[in-house]
């Protein structure tokens, strides 16, 4: 079995994960609150919430957003960009909230991390009766317009293998639905949407370097391989095609 990143090093990239990770479709996300039947005054929870790029457009929609956050540099660039969400230092497995105070929790990019009976149970029991739950991924990313070359593809490759695999392979997997199956949850529903994303080279390299398999890296690797990169890409504008995934279901009875 490949050796994984960990789950626990991207504050040592915070800022490069604000800059370079996408925003979430705001289409999706009103599909789910619509379909978990959320109105504006709800409260809702946003676990492993990074830099909150997903608590960014639950504010607008409810009347209080808490994002709760477990590494101290990502929550601080949370708490700069997303200044009107409670952020609240935590994790999944103590969430510091008091039992049934969320009419839904949502999490972005951040599941697949810590999905386990003993988290579930803690989402559960933040909950309201019939809370949703709510889960959002990009799942697919395509190859980019211009392409960057086999000599990018390389470097990628091997930093990838220094630092580990990345989570894609635990999202892919589909073993975070087990816990869930085995919960007070009911079936899991889900929607997508694909849409293209615009990056130039600054962006697209904080992207890189807000990888897990990357941001684990010392700060000598991962300079080193940010300026290696810089030498191998031209500054120019590049178009991905993204596939984005929403998964949502409640509690039953």
């Amino acid at each position: 079995m490949a050796r994984e990143a960990p789950p626990d090093a991207f504050g040592n990239s915070a800022r490069e994960y604000e800059l370079g990770r996408p925003r979430w479709p705001k289409e999706l996300i009103d599909g789910v609150v619509h379909e978990l039947e959320l109105t504006a005054d709800a409260t809702v929870l946003d676990l492993g919430a990074g830099t909150g790029k997903l608590t960014r457009d639950l504010v607008p929609r409810f009347a209080r957003v808490i994002a709760v956050e477990p590494d101290e540099a990502m929550r601080e660039v949370l708490q700069e960009v997303v200044p009107q969400a409670d952020a609240l230092a935590g994790s999944a497995q103590a969430i510091p909230l008091d039992a049934g105070s969320v009419d839904a929790v949502f999490t972005a990019e951040a599941f697949h991390w810590f999905a386990s009976d003993e988290t579930v149970a803690e989402i559960v029991r933040v909950l309201r009766p019939h809370g949703g739950f709510a889960i959002f991924w990009n799942v697919e990313f395509g190859d980019p317009e211009p392409s960057m070359g086999e000599a990018v593809e390389a470097v990628l490759d091997e930093a990838f293998a220094r630092g580990g695999a990345p989570g894609i392979g635990k999202v892919l997997s589909g073993a975070w639905r087990r816990p869930l199956e085995a919960s007070r949850f009911g079936p899991l529903q889900e929607a997508e949407a694909e849409r293209e994303v615009i990056r130039d080279r600054k962006r697209w390299l904080a992207t890189m370097l807000s990888v897990s398999s990357i941001a684990s890296q010392s700060d000598e690797e991962r300079l080193a391989l940010a300026t290696r990169l810089r030498e191998l890409v031209p500054d120019v504008e590049y178009r991905w095609r993204i596939r984005t995934i929403a998964y949502w279901t409640r509690l039953g009875a």
